[in-house]
């Protein structure tokens, strides 16, 4: 099964944005109410699905990884209101998808591979998504403070209608005024707390629809939806090795948030967290989490800048340049944060140096 999957998939690979929209116009034929659970604008949605695809393809032999993961997709898909007839759409409409474009090497045997995949990924989904029942498909919360601290940052603050269960380093997928129907992951940057308000950063980024019309237009009293947390970014208290933490612009949200909930605790296992930016204001929760290393011996926090060479008590270099440099970091626990170029690149030079690949937990952040 695992091969023909992947085979077919090589194939159909090089046409996936006609196989995108393929899939989005069978599945709307199929089931016209699976419509309302996509943006009007659906330019803006396309690139999801090839990532998910690529990530269930890179996983579909290693069920350790797989598993876990569609678990969280199936806890988070109850925001959508999705059905187990959405479900049977779905592998409709992606199995006509990847046919189409697969040419003559779309078998029967490659038709029943591709049926049994897609019936492991919905009922490990839907089992998921069945156990968390008791549990609201999303949560409202209003807007209780907007604050920017620069042209293309905020810190966001936010009080949900009941209290989130996320733990510190997990994050959770947003949906705003603004942009009707665009959910966008966030990771809130404290640990959860007795007033349960969530605080996020957000940075517009270019061609980010969300994230810019949060910086610029979010207003008090705002009403956002909150999906289920997600995540596996977390510290062992219990184990004997050292923690590294590696955090990129706004990637320093989910470990400060797990940071925070360390300090709670007289011993912890050593932490040496590198915080990086391009610029000095990129680096904007430095003071804070060096406050919070004062009185918290258990943590070293390292800024790092990769321009302005001149700047004093910080290290210089990309972030996997300069914790490379500070040795393999092959006993230690590794958390890596940030945008998916940057853990790309950090997770790799970790390897390379002889980090081992278990020691290194970072989550699929783009991938809804």
């Amino acid at each position: 099964m695992v091969r023909l999957v992947r085979e077919s998939f090589a194939l159909a690979e090089a046409h996936l944005d006609e196989v995108t929209r393929s899939f989005h116009a069978n599945l709307f034929n199929i089931s016209p109410s699976a419509r309302e659970m996509f943006p009007i604008n659906m330019e803006v949605q396309r690139s999801r699905l090839p990532r998910a695809l690529v990530h269930v393809m890179q996983m579909v032999d290693r069920p350790d990884d797989l598993v876990p993961y569609l678990r969280e997709l199936g806890r988070d898909h109850r925001k959508f209101g999705a059905r187990s007839d959405h479900y049977e759409a779905v592998g409709t409409a992606l199995i006509h998808a990847v046919r189409e474009y697969s040419g003559p090497a779309w078998t029967d045997d490659v038709q029943r591979a591709w049926a049994e995949a897609y019936t492991i990924v919905a009922r490990a989904m839907l089992e998921a998504a069945a156990e968390d029942a008791d549990e609201p498909g999303h949560r409202t919360a209003e807007v209780v403070e907007h604050e920017r601290i620069g042209w293309d940052l905020a810190v966001i603050r936010v009080l949900p209608s009941s209290p989130v269960p996320y733990r510190p380093g997990q994050y959770v997928s947003v949906e705003v005024p603004q942009r009707p129907r665009l959910w966008r992951n966030l990771s809130p940057a404290n640990a959860p707390d007795d007033e349960g308000v969530l605080e996020f950063h957000v940075r517009a980024v270019d061609g980010g629809w969300v994230s810019r019309s949060l910086v610029a237009h979010a207003q008090l009293g705002d009403e956002w939806k909150i999906g289920a947390p997600m995540g596996h970014l977390a510290v062992d208290r219990t184990s004997d090795r050292d923690v590294l933490m590696i955090a990129g612009g706004t990637g320093i949200a989910p470990l400060r948030a797990i940071i925070e909930e360390l300090a709670q605790w007289g011993q912890n296992p050593h932490v040496h967290l590198f915080t990086g930016g391009r610029v000095r204001e990129d680096l904007y929760d430095l003071a804070h989490l060096q406050n919070i290393a004062v009185t918290n011996p258990w943590l070293t926090v390292i800024p790092v800048l990769e321009n302005e060479p001149d700047v004093q008590a910080a290290e210089h270099g990309t972030l996997a340049d300069v914790v490379t440099h500070y040795g393999t970091w092959d006993d230690c626990d590794i958390l890596v944060s940030g945008s998916p170029a940057m853990i790309r690149a950090t997770v790799s030079r970790l390897l390379i140096n002889g980090a081992p690949q278990d020691h290194i937990t970072y989550d699929p952040f783009d991938w809804d």
